[in-house]
């Protein structure tokens, strides 16, 4: 790898060939067979996740959004409903709520975790809460536990927006368990991607789980008998393939992921630089998966610049908070109502973390990185 060579946020094609033809091979399975929504090939797939996660009931649907979107519907939130979320997170997890009638209630976020902050999660319930939504953000989870009590006591079901989680852990909990419905994406840059858009819902309630099946099926059970207004959410068949040839191969690239955080973790940390010029990402439990590799840094926009120089991609997740997105604007939220996440909306970058980063490349990055935040 010579000094000019880029270095990507993420090597698709990288990952691919280490599967040694796996996915094309279950692709064109799929083609030969016929059948290519639903069916046997998703219902593998369906079983193969479930048991990976631990979780009783596995629903593939469309995409991550449509998870969210129809794990909403299956609790029923509508007009005149609240959801407490966070407010520094991907579009859809407000989106989601506002699609459906509801009002997207906001609580700020950890500084170093950048999820939920549970100490201020009570005092932004009410009696029309429906439904509280944490994001386990770039592949850590939430503070579970509390976050459990506190629903339990108010009897407040747990949606988990767990896009960029899936096999995390902390302690004793899994992603997904103890809740009401989890929802994951199945987005290419995911740590386990399809060819497309894809994503699941799990839950351990049988009756969630059959409600969600009709559900993603525009509310029929027989077909062409309606029970409910649903969606056509349904997981296709290629795409349940292609991830059934990679799911063996999760745990492995998730764990190289921690093997290259922990390495820019230690470079960075050798650096000696000061908080306000880096800090790195906080790793509560060693479950994290490391969907994004995230620093802060007050110079953040000139870093990105001088990494851009040198061939080096990195990427903003997020630049605008979202209860200061214009689609939010009649919530009448004003700049300063969550200070932690549009403070982080200002420092935030993303590094290469890729398992097929390697460490040659990883410690260009590091090292770019360094050179310029120790400039003055």
């Amino acid at each position: 790898m010579s000094e000019r060579d880029d270095v990507p946020l993420l090597d698709l094609r990288a990952q691919h060939e280490s599967l040694d033809g796996a996915v094309e091979q279950a692709v064109l399975r799929v083609v030969r067979s016929g059948q290519y929504i639903l069916g046997e090939e998703v219902a593998a797939f369906e079983r193969e996740v479930a048991e990976h996660l631990q979780a009783e009931h596995a629903i593939g649907v469309s995409s991550g959004t449509d998870a969210l979107l129809a794990a909403l519907m299956c609790l029923e939130v509508g007009p005149g409903d609240e959801v407490v979320t966070t407010p520094f997170s991907f579009f859809a997890t407000a989106g989601c709520v506002a699609r459906v009638g509801a009002r997207p209630v906001f609580v700020d976020i950890r500084p170093d975790t950048f999820n939920l902050d549970v100490t201020q999660l009570e005092g932004a319930l009410t009696q029309r809460t429906k439904a509280i939504v944490p994001v386990h953000l770039f592949g850590q989870l939430a503070e579970m536990d509390p976050l459990r009590a506190i629903a339990a006591a108010r009897e407040v079901p747990i949606v988990e927006d767990a896009a960029q989680a899936l096999g995390a852990r902390c302690d004793a909990h899994r992603v997904g368990q103890g809740t009401a419905l989890a929802c994951f994406s199945f987005f290419p840059s995911k740590n386990l991607g399809a060819l497309g858009d894809g994503g699941l819902v799990t839950t351990d309630d049988a009756e969630l789980a059959e409600r969600m099946r009709i559900i993603r099926a525009h509310g029929s059970r027989p077909k062409y008998y309606h029970h409910v207004v649903g969606g056509n959410f349904r997981l296709d068949a290629i795409q349940a393939a292609a991830l059934r040839a990679k799911l063996p191969h999760l745990e492995a690239w998730s764990q190289t992921r921690r093997d290259n955080a922990a390495r820019y973790d230690r470079w960075f940390a050798d650096a000696g630089l000061a908080p306000e010029r880096l800090t790195t990402p906080a790793r509560l439990c060693d479950g994290h998966v490391y969907n994004q590799y995230v620093i802060r840094t007050d110079r953040r926009d000139g870093l990105q610049e001088h990494l851009r120089a040198r061939g080096i991609a990195s990427a903003i997740y997020y630049p605008l908070a979202l209860h200061r997105q214009p689609c939010f604007a009649n919530l009448g939220l004003a700049e300063g109502t969550f200070p932690e996440a549009e403070r982080a909306a200002s420092e935030v970058l993303a590094l290469p973390v890729f398992a097929e980063l390697g460490e040659a490349r990883q410690r260009r990055v590091a090292d770019a990185v360094i050179d310029y935040l120790s400039a003055e």
